[in-house]
């Protein structure tokens, strides 16, 4: 799996999406976010852990960007937000988020699965439960995009 920690950036499909989101130019990025986060929320067959660990990685994004939202620290996280940038949020990404989340942590979830064998699952599913507790948090005041406050 290529994993090295619980953390949302600490696995080789993250911190690989992670970089090409940091590439993307700043009118492309919502759009990676989105397609991350769909490839798992509309996952109807067996999610690959790939895709799971993508959508994982795109809602801690989000969860940065909300109000209030912590920085990201991670030496995986791209770059340009780990500086202090700033991505757009649509409105409609945390629910979405929400949706691949519930996803990830479903049955038929490569991810899930994985993490289920390891020696403390608990951590890493407290994780994206925690995301997902922000991002649903941020889906009652759905309409205006999510515009980070400036620091």
């Amino acid at each position: 799996m290529g994993t090295w920690d619980i953390g949302p950036f600490d696995n080789d499909s993250a911190a690989d999406w992670c970089g090409n989101l940091h590439d993307a130019g700043p009118a492309e990025r919502a759009g990676l976010i989105r397609q991350a986060l769909r490839e798992a929320a509309e996952e109807t067959g067996f999610l690959d852990s790939r895709e799971g660990g993508r959508a994982i990685a795109a809602a801690a994004i989000i969860v940065s960007q909300l109000p209030g939202g912590v920085p990201l620290t991670s030496s995986y996280a791209p770059d340009f937000l780990i500086g202090g940038g700033r991505v757009e949020v649509p409105a409609d990404l945390p629910a979405l988020a929400v949706r691949a989340l519930d996803r990830v942590l479903a049955a038929n979830s490569e991810w899930y699965e994985l993490w289920e064998e390891s020696n403390d699952p608990d951590a890493a599913f407290a994780v994206v439960r925690d995301l997902r507790a922000e991002l649903h948090g941020a889906t009652a005041g759905a309409g205006e995009p999510v515009v980070p406050q400036a620091e």
